[in-house]
């Protein structure tokens, strides 16, 4: 540099060259990020898509008509509609309203509502969305039978409440399987839906108390009339709105008595397991209602990781031919009430 000294030259020529070599290892590291989000991006886009099919349509003949059920990929598999005589009993509108299966555990801690609850048809936030949070693994189907695996995700995201209670779970997607098998027609009987549930209860978890919500289904709003099967008096007798569950079969039918749903559990013999208890709800503000089978199940040394199955007979008719149905289970000695 002409009228500067040579040490002076060398320091400046020194700092432009530690000034380059910072700016190509900067843009060498921005490059290298750039990489790694694409590879990741790239990666993403080249995972297949779920490659088991929920769409299914099942049938069977009935009183002159048809029980169609039909599940969807939207639910993962679940329920999302049932049929019979050109009517509709399902009224499936989120992940939660179908006919569908779900638990919940206490995870060591006290047992609430929700917060630690794997759902067959997805979660919480799913809401009317067009995906499940569930994954299904596995789908059978023949002409009046199906049969599903699936794993459930929790109805709460770890960061949700119900209730103001905060979810257990640290993960959208449990480890909990449910496997179903649902077969139109049983015995001589083509307007009872057989309806197997098994739970399959993983390993690596810590619960003291559960219940299964073997079976729920969310019925349109004009199923407004509530009805309990009395053993002793054999036949059916108004029941109020509750909520809650009795030790009653629960009967849902629509006003006219023209068409109508009800449930029963061929009960399992357990000192650990209490149950069956039939549940019914009234949503007024969402235009819906609901009734369900459970059982309870408590060991205070530790639930075990394992296989829970359970039975259910669904039976779909008008309110007469339901009640005649289910007083005939009755008088041939199932184990229906324990």
């Amino acid at each position: 540099m002409r009228g500067v000294p040579e040490t002076r030259c060398r320091a400046v020529r020194l700092r432009r060259s530690v000034i380059c070599l910072r700016l190509i290892m900067l843009s060498s590291c921005l490059l290298t990020h750039q990489l790694v989000v694409d590879a990741i991006v790239s990666a993403e886009d080249a995972l297949p898509p779920p490659t088991v099919d929920g769409n299914a349509t099942i049938r069977g003949e009935a009183f002159g008509s048809e029980i169609v059920i039909t599940t969807t990929s939207r639910l993962a598999g679940a329920i999302h509609s049932l049929t019979w005589n050109g009517r509709e009993f399902i009224d499936s509108v989120d992940h939660g309203r179908q006919l569908q299966s779900a638990s919940n555990f206490d995870a060591g801690g006290p047992l609430l509502g929700e917060t630690f609850n794997p759902t067959e048809a997805g979660s919480r936030r799913d809401g009317a969305g067009p995906i499940s949070s569930s994954r299904l693994l596995h789908r059978l189907t023949a002409a009046n039978s199906l049969q599903t695996t699936s794993q459930m995700a929790f109805w709460l995201a770890p960061e949700e409440r119900s209730q103001g209670n905060p979810a257990k779970n640290r993960t959208i997607l449990s480890n909990h399987l449910l496997t179903k098998r649902v077969t139109i027609g049983w015995r001589d009987m083509p307007h009872v839906v057989h309806y197997q549930v098994t739970f399959h209860v993983p390993i690596g978890e810590t619960h003291r108390q559960g219940v299964f919500e073997v079976l729920t289904g969310y019925m349109p709003e004009d199923f407004s009339r509530f009805w309990r099967y009395s053993s002793e008096q054999q036949r059916l007798l108004p029941l109020d709105d509750g909520p809650g569950e009795q030790r009653d079969p629960v009967v849902l039918a629509t006003e006219d008595g023209q068409y109508a749903m009800g449930c029963l559990a061929i009960a399992k013999e357990s000192e650990a397991l209490r149950g069956p208890g039939y549940g019914r709800f009234r949503f007024e503000r969402e235009r819906v209602v609901k009734w369900n089978c459970v059982f309870r199940l408590t060991d205070r040394a530790g639930i075990s990781a394992d296989d829970y199955v359970f039975e259910t007979l669904v039976i779909v008719g008008d309110q007469a031919t339901v009640e005649s149905t289910i007083r005939s289970l009755d008088q041939q000695n199932l184990p229906l009430v324990p």
